[in-house]
């Protein structure tokens, strides 16, 4: 159709760009036009300050409108309207919904995950996604926003790999949620860690295993200091079984058989915040399924388990009920439970003790000191699967000890390791080939 002034406008008249479920009802209205003669569509309107509007009625029999300030512009959006309901989409509900509601959401609707899990996802979220642009609606958050926000942690608020890790957790899911619910098309967040980990951002380091005359170094000094001798055993069970901090701390003595000689790993036990912000030990099922196994017990640990309950039988068993388990393994003086951050301060202060004393002694001698490096009950786990890695090649049997839910946790280590010992043998392989 040509207009008045002979051009042609194919978005303006063309019965195509009218939606069919309103193509009837256009053409059974009076034309009507707007100040430049332009012929208006049902719902469309001129207002007196010359900008557009559509009026339309939703699923649900509620009225909405959208403006623009030229028809074209209010045409596209019209189209766009158009494509979200045919597509299924709820654009109404978009236009209003913000990315913290539909996280609320999401978070709320996680039943399965442990308590202090979903409390550690809110934590992120709150610290770092809440009162940023986040507020935004959700329709309007876009692949560059996403990735642009996830530079600024890195970068600007200067955050470690794993915490971006941590709030992606959270975001990309809460997005499906959006898609699946009708609000949005695609994830904003598909693909945006895959580049990020590709830039020279990003930077994950992986943790360390003590190498053997670290371990040797830090079991002599924990063996000789009075100081630090009490922490002796759980170090040693740490140390000897790989097990993580809260399923070590968690044993009863009823999960201990020791005439088989098996320890039953079977909960864990924790002392971070709950949903409800309140933090206090909590019985929980293990990290995995597969962290539910059963560990045999080398001399070492048995040893050390002995010690505990020798110790305990002169100062008293532990009193501390919790979530209904008693007769818990470790005990404070007061009888209480250790909470795993009483463990891993226990460790930096002896690291730092014996860094103190090692360096005041080699300065004396004058040699290079031995020092620790900064670590936690975790890269004991982590020396231990070292070790084991480094004289067991049978990966499933290193998986089930380790509790690992995926066999690649398993061979990342276990390539670590053997990579180091590829080094050790053919260094002893010096002066021994005839060259």
């Amino acid at each position: 159709m040509v207009c008045r002034r002979g051009i042609v406008s194919t978005i303006i008249y063309s019965e195509l760009a009218v939606p069919l479920s309103l193509r009837r009802k256009t053409m059974a209205v009076k034309s009507r036009k707007d100040s430049k003669g332009y012929a208006l569509k049902t719902g469309e309107c001129q207002r007196n300050d010359g900008r557009y509007s559509y009026s339309y009625t939703d699923r649900y029999g509620k009225r909405h409108a959208v403006y623009a300030k030229t028809l074209v512009a209010l045409r596209e959006k019209e189209k766009a309207l158009q494509r979200d309901y045919d597509d299924g989409l709820d654009p109404c509900k978009a236009q209003k919904m913000t990315l913290n509601v539909v996280v609320d959401r999401y978070l709320s609707q996680k039943h399965e995950l442990k308590e202090t899990t979903k409390a550690n996802y809110y934590y992120m979220y709150n610290h770092f996604v809440r009162e940023s642009f986040w507020k935004k609606r959700i329709k309007e958050i876009r692949y560059s926003d996403v990735k642009e926000f996830y530079y600024s942690i890195l970068m600007e608020q200067k955050m470690k790999a794993y915490t971006l890790d941590n709030i992606h957790t959270v975001l990309h899911p809460a997005f499906q949620m959006a898609i699946r619910d009708g609000l949005i098309r695609t994830n904003p967040t598909d693909g945006v860690m895959a580049d990020i980990k590709k830039s020279k951002m990003w930077d994950k380091p992986k943790r360390r295993a003590l190498t053997i005359p670290e371990q040797k170094a830090f079991m002599d000094y924990l063996k000789k200091d009075g100081e630090y001798a009490g922490w002796l055993p759980v170090i040693t069970i740490l140390l000897g079984t790989g097990m993580r901090i809260g399923e070590c701390l968690g044993l009863r003595w009823s999960d201990l058989d020791f005439e088989k000689r098996i320890i039953d790993v079977n909960h864990t036990i924790s002392d971070r915040p709950g949903s409800n912000g309140e933090c206090r030990k909590r019985i929980e099922t293990t990290k995995t399924k597969a962290g539910t196994r059963q560990i045999p017990m080398i001399e070492e640990v048995f040893d050390a388990f002995i010690t505990e309950y020798e110790i305990q039988k002169c100062l008293g068993f532990c009193e501390e009920v919790i979530d209904g388990y008693s007769g818990f393994v470790f005990s404070t003086a007061s009888h209480t439970v250790y909470s795993p951050s009483a463990v891993n301060n226990a460790i930096h202060r002896a690291v730092n003790a014996y860094n103190k004393k090692e360096q005041a002694l080699a300065d004396k001698e004058k040699r290079d000191a031995l020092l620790l490096p900064n670590f936690s009950a975790h890269h004991l786990r982590h020396t231990f699967c070292t070790r084991f890695c480094e004289n067991e090649t049978n990966l499933k049997v290193i998986q089930s000890i380790m509790g690992h839910a995926d066999i690649s946790t398993t061979m990342d280590i276990y390539a670590d390791a053997t990579e180091d010992k590829k080094k050790e043998v053919m260094t002893n392989l010096e002066g021994k080939i005839i060259i």
